[in-house]
């Protein structure tokens, strides 16, 4: 049976572009209202009238850097004061750095945890028990396929991603028995602005899953009466996720530590 969005308000990190922008897109068509979060609030301000012109919604932005510590609760200050009440929680905002370890920017690193760690935790727990109290509630945390390997040259990124993955299917399982639904989404490489963010802006994208295919593939996991505690988005992805519990660790190691070597 099918999510009933209609009426309910999701919050969206990461909402300018890319796949934040999809969830905020398809769950809008569904009736959701909408808390749109990102830095950049010229372009969030245009989406929130696109959106808004286009789906009959109730939308409004926050233009905030989730980065920075305390982040998640000086957002949800901000949501308290203008009286709404998030009943799906899409924590899409992340970041990728592309270096060894012993060349990466500490600042940029501990944006790059802050972010895709912290903040998703962070917004999760102060969320939750509302969920639970209204008896409702939907939460995806988007992953990564790289959260099944280490990646030589992406560790910090990697490592932050096998975090969502493993919190976000341990939060599954202790919302088995409520009608609050929890998903780690794990895309693949997607056609949006991720590598030119990394540092890679030669990676060509043409190959790549449209944002609109990863959100889609997302939200008819979440249809179903018992959604997945996890889901890989595309046919190839997924099979490179199971391939790699197969194969040696020094070979997916070092297959993906040349996949990402930084440019010289």
């Amino acid at each position: 049976m099918a999510v009933d969005y209609r009426g309910r308000t999701a919050l969206v990190t990461g909402a300018s572009s890319g796949i934040g922008l999809e969830f905020a897109k398809q769950l809008a068509q569904r009736g959701s209202n909408l808390i749109l979060v990102a830095r950049r609030e010229e372009r969030l301000l245009k989406v929130v009238e696109e959106l808004k012109v286009a789906f009959d919604v109730d939308v409004y932005c926050i233009a905030l850097d989730l980065s920075k510590s305390g982040a998640g609760r000086k957002l949800l200050e901000v949501v308290e004061k203008h009286g709404s009440s998030v009943d799906i929680l899409i924590n899409n905002a992340g970041f990728a750095t592309n270096a060894k370890v012993s060349d990466e920017n500490h600042e940029r690193v501990q944006e790059e945890i802050s972010l895709n760690v912290s903040t998703l935790v962070d917004l999760t727990i102060l969320l939750l028990p509302g969920m639970l109290a209204r008896d409702f509630g939907v939460i995806v945390n988007v992953a990564s396929i790289a959260a099944f390997q280490p990646i030589p040259n992406m560790a910090v990124y990697g490592a932050t991603k096998a975090f969502v993955l493993s919190f976000t299917e341990a939060l599954w399982g202790e919302l088995l028995g409520t009608k609050l639904k929890a998903l780690a989404l794990c895309p693949g490489g997607t056609a949006t602005e991720f590598f030119d963010i990394a540092g890679m802006p030669s990676k060509s994208t043409s190959s790549f899953e449209k944002p609109c295919a990863v959100v889609t593939t997302a939200l008819n996991e979440l249809d179903k009466v018992k959604s997945a505690p996890s889901i890989v988005s595309g046919r190839r992805n997924r099979l490179m996720a199971k391939l790699v519990k197969f194969l040696p660790k020094k070979v997916v190691i070092s297959v993906a530590g040349k996949m990402f070597e930084p440019a010289a």
